[in-house]
């Protein structure tokens, strides 16, 4: 029979991450340095939330108290503090401000009971003065 001619094999190719014993695969063309094993290899990376050097940078922990104080400096640009770092001007956006405010609000919101009391007072603090900034900004 024609029909059963000789069938083209094929190669089946694992590409997961990890071994069924939950080691790390090394990716095919890369064989590890001798003596080191992929856990070793790991340390030398850093785990979430630790500080990483970026560029030269060090850039702070990621946290919630972080996080409110970095939209807290996104109010404060739009408000005209800063110089945009591209250009150098100082521009207004208000707008933009009362939109980030109204985050920090929902926030505030959403999260209530489930902050400690350094993030709850924090939060408390910036939103009252910075809409008494937007405010004074609008009068």
């Amino acid at each position: 029979m024609e029909d059963e001619k000789q069938e083209k094999s094929f190669v089946i190719k694992d590409k997961r991450m990890f071994t069924e014993s939950g080691e790390q695969r090394q990716p095919e063309g890369e064989k590890p340095e001798a003596g080191t094993t992929p856990r070793e290899e790991q340390k030398g990376k850093s785990s979430p939330g630790v500080s990483q050097q970026n560029e030269g940078q060090i850039l702070p922990e990621v946290n919630f108290l972080n996080f409110i104080l970095s939209l807290s400096t996104t109010v404060m640009f739009h408000f005209g503090d800063f110089p945009d770092p591209t250009s150098g001007e100082v521009k207004k956006n208000i707008p933009a401000a009362k939109q980030t405010i109204d985050i920090l609000s929902m926030l505030k919101d959403k999260t209530k009971g489930n902050l400690d009391n350094q993030e709850k007072s924090l939060l408390d603090d910036l939103l009252y003065e910075l809409k008494m900034r937007y405010v004074k900004e609008t009068s």
